[in-house]
């Protein structure tokens, strides 16, 4: 399954939420790819849009490889090969720090003008443009968790079967629409997978 931009993806997961389409359900898009997607989604299902905050803690060899993620109240996810990736405890204390100061910029970045929407006795649905290891989708499902969801959906458009089975029991239902045993990137499932700008991001929220 190749999908042709985030956009058609957002098309495709939004056949497969239309349980929720007129149910008002907050979609959660994690910055930045899954933004445009997020947009796709939420005016298809008839929902709101917002943005939950987390990073990637980097391995100190590789930006795009995770040895974790953190959300905006400091809690971190930590991989069980964290250690053996480079990730001893001084190097990801100072990680931690550098992420939580990204995630200061972008929320004052992203929302100057409106608090998050508060997703408490909502259905929410988390959306990424796909999953690698995992790490992003598990420190934002943790965050919102924490925040008393009605019912808390993950929803993706491609994700190897393992990280799947990493995130299915922190949500109430797992949408995927695609798990390639020989899944390499996310990239490999896109025609076009354009990096995503700040300045888009900020657009699609203000329309929002």
């Amino acid at each position: 399954m190749i999908f042709a931009d985030r956009q058609d993806a957002g098309r495709q997961l939004a056949k497969a939420l239309s349980a929720y389409q007129g149910r008002n359900p907050l979609i959660l898009a994690i910055p930045r790819g899954a933004v445009p997607m997020g947009k796709t989604i939420a005016e298809l299902l008839g929902g709101e849009l917002d943005v939950v905050l987390v990073r990637k803690l980097t391995s100190p060899y590789s930006s795009e490889f995770a040895l974790g993620a953190i959300d905006e109240s400091g809690w971190a996810y930590i991989a069980d090969y964290a250690a053996s990736a480079g990730g001893t405890p001084e190097y990801l204390e100072q990680e931690k720090q550098r992420q939580m100061a990204t995630l200061r910029e972008r929320r004052a970045q992203y929302t100057p003008l409106h608090p998050p929407i508060d997703p408490a006795g909502r259905i929410v649905i988390i959306i990424d443009d796909g999953l690698a290891t995992g790490s992003t989708m598990i420190a934002a499902l943790h965050a919102t968790r924490a925040k008393k969801p009605a019912r808390l959906i993950c929803a993706v458009p491609v994700s190897p079967p393992d990280t799947l089975e990493k995130v299915r029991p922190l949500c109430d239902e797992l949408v995927c629409l695609h798990a390639p045993w020989d899944f390499r990137a996310v990239g490999q499932f896109y025609m076009n997978f354009n990096q995503v700008s700040d300045d888009e991001v900020v657009e699609v929220l203000r329309k929002h």
